[in-house]
């Protein structure tokens, strides 16, 4: 077993992958693919604390952001919730995976917004 308190738990986050994809609702939103920023934060098992300095050991952050491209550019979505729903089922599936958060954005749908963003997460205590 882990020699760590209970608490200690591994998280990974790869943040703001960018991509374009095909979403949205709205007729403008369907004429042509958006960039759409993602992140993804995942905690880990609490064994999975590499014990030597190699990838084998540990959650591939590649393979995590393969994962959301993939996702992304997978057909149409005409709603984030749709796509990070897609993503976190994806993402629950890695390696040592024990929850996650993932969030969209789209910051170039609407020019009077920074952006409009959807969060999912089965963190604990959220």
């Amino acid at each position: 077993h882990s020699p760590h308190a209970v608490t200690d738990y591994p998280h990974v986050a790869v943040l703001e992958i960018e991509v374009r994809c095909s979403i949205g609702l709205h007729d403008f939103e369907r004429a042509e693919k958006q960039r759409v920023l993602i992140d993804v934060e995942l905690r880990l098992d609490a064994d999975a604390e590499p014990t030597r300095d190699t990838v084998d050991e540990t959650l591939d952050y590649d393979d995590v952001r393969n994962a959301v491209i993939a996702v992304a550019s997978d057909g149409h979505y005409d709603l984030q919730e749709t796509l990070a729903r897609r993503i976190f089922d994806t993402v629950m599936a890695l390696k040592d995976v024990t929850a996650a958060s993932v969030r969209t954005q789209k910051p170039d749908v609407y020019p009077s917004c920074r952006t409009v963003a959807y969060r999912l997460s089965n963190f604990p205590g959220e």
